[in-house]
């Protein structure tokens, strides 16, 4: 019997680099784990894998993994998590309202990144958002909008007037924001405190 997985876009970065047969020093028809594939480390994070051989394959956005109950690796323990969810980017406020009313739907909140590509802050910022992003997936979306690109009737609605701006919408409506004027690691701090001050989300 085997297994898959199931690998969100945002993390299915699988890179297979089978070893050559002779390279096998098992003896039983498997190449250890290590020797079958890599992953990319900044996406997604494998625990209790060490020592550990299986038969893999990934196609597209599946990860199998042989765990047939006769196998001696059917209790193989494997936590995929992303460690990075990059922002997803809204254009337009027609995207902007489509993507209010599917989160209203499922009772999501939304992280809402002002920036400008002009805002150096905004650059620093964006990485250590994403990083942070992978402790609320998929409880809560994230999203980004440049400025510059959406019409100034959106940025007026948001009442943002500094990049970058971070705010958090729950039911169609801005809870809270942070404005990120000082030092990336701060602004991410208050961040978190303000998706953790809006309870349980």
């Amino acid at each position: 019997m085997t297994d898959s997985i199931k690998i969100t876009p945002s993390i299915k970065s699988l890179h297979l680099q089978a070893k050559p047969r002779s390279c096998n020093s098992t003896g039983n028809g498997f190449l250890p784990i290590h020797q079958i594939f890599s992953l990319s480390t900044s996406l997604v994070r494998i625990s209790s894998l060490d020592g550990i051989r299986s038969r893999i394959t990934a196609s597209n956005d599946t990860f199998s993994i042989d765990s047939s109950s006769s196998s001696p690796y059917s209790s193989l323990n494997i936590d995929l998590k992303p460690v990075s969810v990059e922002l997803q980017s809204i254009g337009s406020e027609e995207q902007f309202d489509r993507i209010m009313g599917e989160a209203q739907q499922l009772d999501q909140a939304l992280i809402i990144v002002w920036m400008a590509t002009w805002c150096r802050k905004c650059i620093y910022l964006k990485p250590k958002i994403e990083k942070m992003a992978a402790d609320y997936y998929p409880r809560v979306g994230f999203f980004c909008i440049d400025v510059n690109t959406v019409p100034y009737k959106l940025v007026n609605r948001a009442g943002v007037t500094k990049m970058p701006t971070i705010q958090l919408w729950k039911d169609g409506k801005k809870q809270a924001e942070v404005i990120g004027g000082h030092k990336a690691y701060l602004v991410v701090n208050e961040v978190r405190e303000m998706i953790e001050n809006e309870g349980p989300l």
